[in-house]
C-alpha cells in the first residue's frame, strides 16, 4: 500500500496491482490499434494554444500512455513536460518513440487515485487529461483525483479534461467507465476554477468505431 497523500484528505485507497497488470498488458499490443490512440491530438493542441503558456511552463500530462501529445509539445518547444502513467510499459514505449527527445521529459509512474510521487511534485501550470478520469467510477477515486488537481495546479494555471460524455459507451478496454458533462466537472473542481471552454467531440477510433467525448478547459482563479 502506498503512503496516503495529503491531497486525498482522509481517503486511503489501496493500490490495485491487478489494474496495473491490466494496463501493462494492454500496452503490449499494437499502439496504433488502441481504441483511444490519436494520430494527432488536435482538440488538445487547440485548447493548449488558448492557454498562451510560456515555453518553460510546467505541463503535466496525466495518464499519458503512448500519447502523441508529448511529441507535439516537444516540437513546439515546450521545455518542462511531465508524463505520468500507471503503466511502465506504456511510458517505455513512449520513450522509445521519442528517442533522445525523451531526455527532455520528466517521467512519473504513479496512481492518480492513490498518488505517492505526484504528491511531492511542484505546482504545475497545466494539467492535461485525455481519457483517464472516466475510468474512476468510485466516488473516493474521483475525489482523490480532483483533490490532486487542486493540490498541484498553480493559481492562474489551467486544467484540460477530455473524458467520455454522458452519451458515450459504458465500457472501455474491458473496464466500466463514468461519463461526465462540463457541469459535473465544474462541480468536482469547485468555484476556484473557471470554465473557459467546453465542447462535445466525436472521436473516430483507429478501427473505425466512434466515441463521444466532452473537452473542457478550466482556469484556476484562486
Amino acid at each position: 500500500m502506498n503512503t496516503k497523500c495529503a491531497s486525498c484528505g482522509s481517503i486511503e485507497i489501496s493500490k490495485d496491482e491487478n489494474l496495473t497488470e491490466h494496463w501493462d498488458k494492454t500496452y503490449t499490443r499494437d499502439i496504433n490499434k488502441l481504441g483511444w490512440y490519436e494520430e494527432k491530438p488536435e482538440p488538445s493542441l487547440r485548447l493548449i494554444k488558448k492557454c498562451k503558456l510560456k515555453k518553460d511552463a510546467s505541463i503535466l500530462n496525466v495518464g499519458a500512455g503512448v500519447t502523441t501529445l508529448v511529441d507535439e509539445l516537444l516540437k513546439q518547444g515546450y521545455q518542462n513536460i511531465i508524463a505520468n502513467d500507471l503503466s511502465v510499459i506504456a511510458l517505455e514505449k513512449l520513450k522509445e518513440r521519442l528517442g533522445p527527445e525523451s531526455n527532455k521529459v520528466k517521467w512519473i509512474i504513479d496512481d492518480l487515485t492513490n498518488p505517492n510521487l505526484l504528491c511531492n511534485l511542484e505546482k504545475v501550470d497545466l494539467w492535461h487529461d485525455r481519457a483517464v478520469v472516466h475510468f474512476f467510477t468510485d466516488k473516493k477515486e474521483q475525489d482523490c483525483y480532483f483533490n490532486l488537481i487542486k493540490r498541484l495546479v498553480n493559481k492562474n494555471g489551467f486544467v484540460i479534461i477530455a473524458t467520455f460524455n454522458l452519451r458515450a459507451a459504458t465500457k472501455c478496454s474491458g473496464l466500466p467507465v463514468y461519463g461526465f458533462d462540463q457541469n459535473m466537472l465544474q462541480m468536482k473542481l469547485g468555484q476556484d476554477f473557471n470554465l473557459m471552454e467546453a465542447f462535445n467531440y466525436t472521436f473516430t477510433m483507429p478501427m473505425g468505431d466512434t466515441r463521444d467525448y466532452v473537452y473542457t478547459l478550466f482556469q484556476r482563479m484562486n
